[in-house]
Order: C-alpha cells, then sequence, then structure tokens
C-alpha cells in the first residue's frame, strides 16, 4: 500500500499573476494616486500646452526658414519673433493664471469685452491693416509686424470669459429666451458681426460655434439653440454665395482635382507632404514642400510640414497632445467648484479643440480653406497671446477646485511659523 504524501498544488497558469499584470496594476495604481493630487488637473493642461509650444516653434523656424531668407534675407526673421511673442505670452499667460476666478466672473470680464470691442472698432480707422484680403489687424508701428495686433483673436477670450460670466450670473433664469438674448446673444453676434465686416470669415465661423457651444453647456433651451444654428447656417451660406474667392474655395473642395495651381494649389500640397512623409517623415528641416509650393507653410498649414518631416508618429503625437489637453480642459470644468468655473473651462476647451479640429480637417482636405491657424504650433503672435492666455485662465480654474483649495491651504499652514516654541522677553506678556 503507497503512503499518500501530500503534494504541493499549482496554479493554473492562466491564474497566477505574471511580471506583466502585476506591471499593469501598479501602473494603473500609480496613474490613479497621481491624477487623485489636487493639482494634477494643472499638469494635464500645462504639459501638453508647453510640449505644443515646443514643437510648434521647433517647426515654425523649419517651415519658414525658406520664405525669411526670400522676402527679408533673414531665415530666422519669424521664428525670432515667434519667440518675442513667445515670450511676452508666457508672461501674460503667467498673469492670467494667478488671478483670482472670482475677479474673472466679476468686473473683468466686462473689462475683457470692452477693450475687446474697441480694438476691433479700431481696425475701420487708419490703424486697421489688411492682410490677405482681410482687413482684421491694428498697425502701430509701420512695416514692423511685432507691432502689429489681430482682435479677433481675443474676441474668442472674450466671448468665453465673459459669456461664462453673464450665463453663470443669469443661470436661474436661463429658461426665459428674453434672458438667453440679452445680454449674451445680442454681445456676442455684435462681435462675429464687426469680424465678418473684417472678411474674416473663418474666425467669425469659430466664434459662433463658441457661442453655440456656451449656450449648450450652460443649459439653455434648445429651441433657441436650434434657431441659432439655423440663422447662422443661412448667414454662412449668403457670406459664401456673395463673395467669389469663398465660393471657388467650396466649389475646389467639392472637387478636390480642379484647378491645381489655383484654388486647389494649397491643399494638394499639403497632402503631398503628407504623403512624402511616410511613418517617420524625411527628417526636420528636410522637407521640401515649403521651398515655395506651400506658401503658408509656417501658418495655416504647418501641419501638413509636420508630417512631411516628422512623419505619421509626428503627426499622430500632435493629435494626441490635444486629445491630452482637451481632456485635462473637460476634467477641469467637471471638478470645478463654480458654475462660472465650470462655463469658463468647458468654453476654453471647446475653443482650442474645435480650432485643432478645423485646422486638421483643412489640411487633411476634409474641410474648405477657411484659414484658421493650429493652436500653439502655428506662426503667428496675436493667436499664441489669446491661446496662451486662455490657459492661464483655465489654470486658474483649476487652482480654484475644491480639492487645491484645501491642499493650498493645509499646505499654508504647514509653513506658518508655530508659537509654541516662541520666546517671551522679560517684562512681556505673549501674545
Amino acid at each position: 500500500m503507497a503512503i499518500l504524501t501530500p503534494s504541493r498544488t499549482t496554479r493554473p497558469a492562466s491564474a497566477a499573476p505574471g511580471r506583466k499584470d502585476r506591471a499593469e496594476r501598479g501602473l494603473r495604481a500609480s496613474a490613479s494616486h497621481w491624477l487623485a493630487h489636487p493639482l494634477a488637473d494643472v499638469f494635464l493642461v500645462t504639459v501638453p500646452t508647453l510640449i505644443l509650444i515646443g514643437l510648434g516653434t521647433l517647426m515654425v523656424w523649419s517651415a519658414s526658414t525658406p520664405y525669411g531668407q526670400r522676402q527679408f534675407d533673414n531665415p530666422y526673421y519669424f521664428v525670432l519673433r515667434h519667440g518675442m511673442f513667445l515670450l511676452l505670452a508666457l508672461i501674460a499667460g503667467a498673469v492670467t493664471a494667478r488671478i483670482r476666478v472670482q475677479a474673472y466672473a466679476g468686473v473683468l470680464s466686462w473689462v475683457i469685452l470692452s477693450g475687446t470691442v474697441i480694438a476691433l472698432a479700431l481696425t475701420f480707422t487708419p490703424l486697421g491693416y489688411g492682410v490677405g484680403g482681410n482687413k482684421n489687424w491694428l498697425n502701430f508701428g509701420g512695416s514692423n509686424t511685432m507691432l502689429r495686433l489681430q482682435p479677433a483673436e481675443f474676441a474668442k477670450l472674450a466671448i468665453v470669459v465673459w459669456g461664462a460670466a453673464v450665463l453663470s450670473t443669469k443661470r436661474k433664469l436661463l429658461g426665459s429666451v428674453k434672458h438667453v438674448l440679452m445680454p449674451f446673444v445680442v454681445f456676442s453676434m455684435g462681435l462675429i458681426g464687426l469680424v465678418v465686416l473684417q472678411k474674416d470669415l473663418g474666425t467669425a465661423i469659430i466664434l459662433a460655434l463658441l457661442m453655440l457651444g456656451m449656450l449648450w453647456c450652460a443649459g439653455a433651451p434648445l429651441r433657441v439653440i436650434s434657431l441659432l444654428v439655423a440663422l447662422f447656417g443661412a448667414g454662412t451660406a449668403a457670406l459664401v454665395y456673395l463673395e467669389p474667392n469663398r465660393m471657388a474655395r467650396i466649389l475646389g473642395f467639392l472637387d478636390p482635382t480642379a484647378d491645381p495651381t489655383g484654388i486647389n494649389h494649397q491643399p494638394i500640397r499639403a497632402l503631398y507632404g503628407l504623403a512624402t512623409g511616410g511613418w517617420l517623415g524625411v527628417g526636420l528641416g528636410a522637407g521640401r514642400q515649403k521651398w515655395g509650393a506651400l506658401s503658408e507653410a509656417h501658418t495655416d498649414y504647418i501641419l501638413a510640414v509636420i508630417g512631411e518631416e516628422l512623419g505619421l508618429l509626428g503627426t499622430l503625437i500632435v493629435f494626441a497632445l490635444f486629445v491630452a489637453l482637451a481632456w485635462g480642459g473637460f476634467r477641469i470644468a467637471v471638478r470645478s467648484s463654480s458654475f462660472f468655473g465650470r462655463l469658463a473651462a468647458s468654453g476654453i476647451t471647446l475653443w482650442l479643440t474645435l480650432q485643432a479640429l478645423i485646422n486638421i480637417l483643412v489640411v487633411l482636405q476634409w474641410a474648405p480653406v477657411l484659414g484658421v491657424p493650429l493652436p500653439f504650433v502655428s506662426y503667428g503672435g496675436s493667436a499664441m497671446l489669446a491661446n496662451v492666455m486662455a490657459i492661464g485662465v483655465l489654470v486658474a480654474c483649476a487652482r480654484d477646485e475644491p480639492g487645491a483649495i484645501a491642499w493650498r491651504r493645509k499646505r499654508a499652514k504647514r509653513k506658518a511659523p508655530s508659537r509654541r516654541f516662541s520666546t517671551v522677553l522679560p517684562g512681556r506678556r505673549p501674545s
């Protein structure tokens, strides 16, 4: 008779946690722990923004070198000016991030709106300056591009910040059409009208979408939003029909092979650049389309240069950074402690992601040419300044989250000097 000895039972291979499973669980735990930090949202929006700015500066240098050499006999002409505006934008962004949310929700929102309206109106005076058929610049220094400003870029910030302040004040009255229309819709349509008179239809479309998005986020009646959508759709169709150049862009979009040396020249060259890049690109600085074929290489079509020189991988990295920025922005909106913060964070995130999406669709020839730059990446001082200031407001909203407020108060108490070991001078009573 054999003696039965207890044998060591082994777990099935599928049940035993492997190194890969443990690593995945550890990674998820670390990510959850990091995202639970009170200031995690600040990093979720600032880190993608800074990476996009750094990549954009590098690509502006690469894309603008031939044009700068040809036009100004200086290959670094555009990147130097881009760097100057970037420095100013970072300073302005740091200032806007330190301002309390309550100040934005108060009188500061009206200051932003008033300043934007005045600046837009000044474009119709002798200070106005036209670029590409659009008279939407203010020229303060003759031929010096450092002293030019595009007020329409700041109109986006005005609609978001001022709109959030007004809609949060009227939160309980938004069921009434009268309170929805006045003053938010009326004033916003005034801003859009000024931009339309400047013949900048692309920016006007973004402003209209921002206005509709703010109404949606605030919970305005759907009948009002639907009516405004129909009104803007009819107005856009009329503006396109009455302007031959805009109509030509629509017809060129509908027939991408038509007029390859005219209206479809830029879209076709952009696709050539993207197709040439392959997976990893031809190398930084080695792109060919920027040498005269793609005339807007450093502005509206900089994504085509990224696709050509950094390949599909570089393009996907840009997409991923905008997705991360959008996720962080909407996370701030959900976690904000005030209705103003939720609206402002939603509006800024909607603005930046919508503009990025429109630019990407245009470069991929999935949308007609609108003349919209890629946020943080394209060359443009006014756009960079307005975009970074918007991120500053978004950071201010993140700092106003309940967890962030409690964390700062707790940290302040730790830094406060302890009175337990304070000495009392002879002849004085302890205070």
